[in-house]
């Protein structure tokens, strides 16, 4: 391929800064067609990105001769229905986190990238982000020495549509939608990264209930977790504590210091060791899921790999998997 010319399916709001606007400064990259089932919003979408075309039908979208290549940025309860029909009709595919509701979707797309010999990504864009690149880098030098072990702790208060006499809940608490709750939706981004920097994790077990009621989901986890290198694991998440308990905060423990840092809302990255302390601050790009985007241009025109594809992605869900529903 020589020029990528991209069509997404699902124009919402994980496209308007994240994502979205990066396909067109990508060099040899194009945002050509967007779709939405709502067609004025898909409209309204395409107008304020100046994106020429926009459909309110998926298939209209993946059979437009001018598109090559699929951005799938819906809910996890479709990722496999449209992966599929993308790869069948030829074009690669690039699809949200988490892959698709459970382990057994993701390793059927594998299946079809396999069988058509198309492509396939997912968007676990930390694995290309300047601030967790430098992570990465930390940890394989071993300013801290040999890794013993991660800690990881997520609490969050409920969002406000969560909350009061009438909450209506998202999608991401809805499991018939997205496969689990906040834990499977941000836990999968944590995941993926401790891998593609510590390697497979081998084992994983957990504790997840739903304590609050404030919707179906699960919304509290406690989980341990072993690596193939020998490396330990916990973590713990709860999405119902009050605002000011809020905390994003991890930790890899080695034999000469530990380094402390954030997935999801700080830039700094501390480095303790007996020598003292150093902390690195690397703020976020504008659009986040750039420098992966421009990874899997380069792939696709035969120029470089991407870090992030079908299989890795499916990787986060069977660990999830095994957390919450048993290892087997």
């Amino acid at each position: 391929m020589d020029q990528i010319k991209w069509g997404i399916i699902g124009c919402g709001n994980v496209t308007e800064v994240k994502s979205g606007p990066a396909f067109n400064k990508v060099p040899n990259s194009q945002l050509v067609a967007v779709m939405r089932r709502d067609a004025e919003k898909a409209e309204d979408y395409a107008k304020r990105h100046n994106v020429p075309k926009w459909y309110s039908n998926v298939d209209d979208l993946i059979n437009d001769p001018e598109v090559n290549a699929i951005y799938i940025a819906t809910p996890p309860n479709v990722h496999e229905e449209y992966a599929e029909i993308a790869m069948r009709a030829g074009k690669p595919v690039y699809v949200e986190k988490p892959m698709a509701m459970n382990a057994e979707q993701c390793d059927r797309m594998n299946a079809v990238s396999v069988e058509t010999g198309i492509p396939l990504f997912v968007a676990y864009y930390r694995r290309s982000l300047p601030y967790f690149v430098k992570l990465k880098e930390l940890i394989h030098s071993k300013v801290i020495g040999d890794v013993r072990y991660v800690n990881i702790c997520l609490q969050w208060q409920p969002y406000d549509e969560e909350v009061g006499e009438l909450r209506k809940p998202k999608w991401r608490v809805q499991p018939e939608i997205s496969g689990g709750g906040h834990f499977h939706d941000l836990a999968s981004h944590q995941f993926d990264f401790l891998e593609y920097v510590l390697g497979p994790v081998k084992k994983a077990g957990g504790i997840t209930r739903n304590q609050a009621g404030l919707y179906e989901a699960d919304d509290i986890t406690v989980a341990n977790f072993e690596f193939e290198s020998g490396v330990l694991g916990t973590g713990t998440w709860c999405f119902t504590i009050n605002k000011e308990q809020r905390e994003d905060s991890a930790q890899i423990v080695g034999s000469k210091g530990r380094i402390r840092f954030s997935f999801f809302e700080k830039f700094d990255i501390v480095v303790e060791t007996e020598a003292g302390s150093e902390t690195f601050t690397i703020p976020y790009p504008q659009h986040v899921q750039q420098p992966l985007i421009e990874c899997i241009v380069a792939e696709l025109r035969g120029e470089g790999k991407s870090p992030s594809n079908g299989i890795t992605g499916g990787r986060a869900n069977l660990i999830m998997d095994w957390i919450t529903k048993g290892q087997k």
